[in-house]
């Protein structure tokens, strides 16, 4: 096994890495060698995990790094791969401090006990990527609690997908980039699908989707009930706010067996694997946010719109995950910073409200209107009573292109269309 190791590894050394496309998620940036701590890159599938550690390779230098990737057929599914990867490593590169880059290494038993080790008791640092159910904090075995730093991984903001398809908005008229950014809206932002010709795409987010199902659901938790699961998904794009006793309602309505313990598992699964999150209520009161409904979120918009239950576009509900992706990777990147909606007894809402250290600091309408006039009074209303009871003095309305402004009862509200909101969100991580 060891020599067949080192043909991989010299291999890796001697090979040109493949084309990489900026993203603003920089591995380098969490990297310290002094810092006895796992990097562990998680995400849903195929949002780009194994090329941050190649893009960390190229930056921090090919030649101080190995990579491996467990699902390649040449390495066995055993814990002496690990022991044996270590072996062959020294054998070629001495005590050099080398940057260990292991993709899918939860495919190999015992994998934590053998990253612990290495950050321990060797010079050498670890970065893993994989299924993401397995690297996930919650997830984490035991042993590597506290010893690694998570960074979770997402589809191309808008920004990233601009520099993906190679366009400058800058020198491109303005219908043109409405253009783009509604395929933007329709097609989400996973990297492959990105790039692939548009026949194809719907093909490749069909194989995302059962592969996300199968491996990471059925497989894992050994689900029997497979179409209740998939009817539960299909339910959540449509769904304005759920609460988990509504959803097995449906669900039974449906000719499913399912409790509301039921719902909560699954959804559980499917958060765990980042393919679904979810707002609480934005409330002092722990209990009532607790026990509010729930705004539902799919990772990426493509999904929404082609395994949703309405089976039309929602221009208006696209806009909304696009600016909630937004907000999301923003939290993620600041943890100080948490994401809720808003509404009250009266049914007054407001689609975000951006929290930071228990003090609200942002709220956030978003709604499709191209005219002053287009913009529903309930937007309006729903800003202006939170703002109000929250003492803050200038809000957001994201619309789809127009930009103005106005004052109602002193409250002011800033309209910026999306692709600019956009594009300044993006410049704030």
């Amino acid at each position: 096994m060891r020599q067949k190791l080192q043909e991989i590894i010299k291999s890796w050394w001697i090979s040109p890495l493949p084309v990489i496309y900026p993203r603003q998620i920089d591995l380098t940036d969490f990297f310290n060698q002094k810092l006895k701590k796992t990097l562990a890159v998680v995400g849903f599938r195929r949002v780009g995990k194994t090329f941050s550690l190649l893009d960390f390779a190229k930056k921090h230098g090919q030649a101080k790094c190995v990579y491996f990737n467990f699902e390649d057929d040449r390495l066995p599914k055993i814990t002496e791969t690990l022991m044996a990867v270590t072996d062959a490593v020294a054998e070629l590169r001495g005590q050099s401090s080398m940057v260990f880059l292991m993709d899918e290494i939860q495919e190999i038993p015992d994998w934590s006990r053998w990253v612990r080790r290495m950050n321990e008791t060797t010079p050498h640092r670890v970065i893993i990527s994989g299924s993401s159910s397995r690297l996930s904090s919650s997830e984490l075995p035991t042993e590597l609690r506290g010893q690694t730093i998570t960074i979770p991984m997402f589809p191309l903001t808008w920004p990233e997908y601009l520099k993906f398809c190679r366009l400058d908005q800058k020198v491109l008229p303005v219908a043109v980039v409405s253009g783009h950014l509604q395929t933007f809206l329709r097609y989400g932002g996973l990297p492959e699908i990105v790039l692939a010709d548009e026949g194809l795409k719907p093909h490749i987010l069909t194989d995302y989707y059962r592969s996300f199902v199968d491996h990471d659901i059925v497989e894992r938790h050994r689900l029997r009930q497979r179409e209740a699961f998939t009817d539960l998904l299909r339910l959540l794009p449509g769904t304005r706010a759920f609460t988990y006793s509504k959803l097995a309602n449906t669900l039974k309505s449906l000719g499913h067996t399912a409790t509301k313990d039921t719902v909560i598992r699954y959804l559980n699964w499917a958060g765990q694997t980042y393919f679904f999150s979810y707002l609480d209520v934005y409330h002092t009161s722990a209990v009532k946010r607790l026990q509010s409904p729930k705004k539902a979120y799919l990772i990426d918009n493509y999904f929404t719109l082609f395994y949703g239950s309405t089976g039309s576009e929602n221009i208006g509900h696209l806009m909304e995950q696009a600016v909630f992706h937004q907000l999301q990777i923003f939290c993620a990147r600041n943890p100080s910073y948490q994401l809720y909606y808003w509404k009250d007894f009266s049914q007054h809402e407001v689609d975000f409200v951006l929290t930071g250290n228990q003090a609200v600091r942002e709220l956030i309408q978003v709604s499709y209107a191209s005219k002053k006039h287009e913009i529903a009074d309930r937007e309006i209303d729903g800003l202006v009573k939170a703002a109000r009871r929250f003492g803050i003095s200038q809000t957001t309305l994201v619309t789809w292109d127009y930009s103005g402004g106005m004052t109602v009862k002193g409250v002011t509200i800033v309209c910026r269309p999306l692709n600019d909101w956009l594009m300044a969100a993006s410049e704030k991580m």
